[in-house]
């Protein structure tokens, strides 16, 4: 006699497990060894758009080290009282080193804003779709010198979209602009 079974839905699948498709084949540790190796060439003198001589005290900038199909790595300074506002990276992943100074970011975690710092020598990067509000730290004594950090994305930047926190603390997105420059 010839028994029929029925499938179990605990059973696993014979199915292949769907993969998760990014868009690049660097990964954040790789963006995150470029960032290091970028801001030892800027304290080491190798770039000379991070010599004092090209800096504004007054107005943030940045300046492309380098750049291929797969990867952009930028120079950016960032002066007392500037905010990149609310935003995310489009289909790039990111990552940063901090050259001097200190940033403080502001990361929303689908509930609300949480804040850290991130000092000389710190490093983080940046998933698909992570929303963020980068600023030099408030609580960091005003200086003549910017704040310098070395950012990574991969894909290079085509996109960023910018949100706001509704009263309901949700994000809405306020505006998506076409850029290949940081943020």
């Amino acid at each position: 006699m010839l028994t029929q079974t029925r499938p179990s839905a605990l059973a696993p699948s014979r199915l292949p497990s769907p993969q998760r498709v990014l868009p690049t084949r660097l990964c954040p540790a790789d963006l995150l060894r470029l960032t290091d190796l970028n801001a030892a060439d800027v304290l080491d003198g190798r770039h000379d758009a991070a010599l004092p001589a090209h800096w504004s005290t007054t107005e943030r900038w940045s300046t492309r080290l380098h750049s291929d199909d797969e990867v952009d790595v930028w120079l950016i300074s960032w002066t007392p009282g500037v905010s990149t506002e609310l935003h995310d990276h489009a289909g790039s992943l990111g990552a940063l080193t901090v050259v001097s100074g200190s940033l403080a970011e502001y990361r929303w975690t689908g509930r609300d804003l949480r804040a850290r710092t991130l000092d000389a020598g710190d490093q983080a990067s940046f998933p698909l779709g992570w929303v963020h509000d980068v600023m030099r730290n408030p609580t960091t004594p005003v200086t003549v010198e910017p704040t310098l950090s070395v950012h990574a994305y991969s894909p290079p930047l085509t996109a960023m979209s910018f949100y706001e926190v509704t009263a309901e603390q949700s994000l809405r997105r306020v505006r998506t602009e076409l850029t290949d420059e940081p943020e």
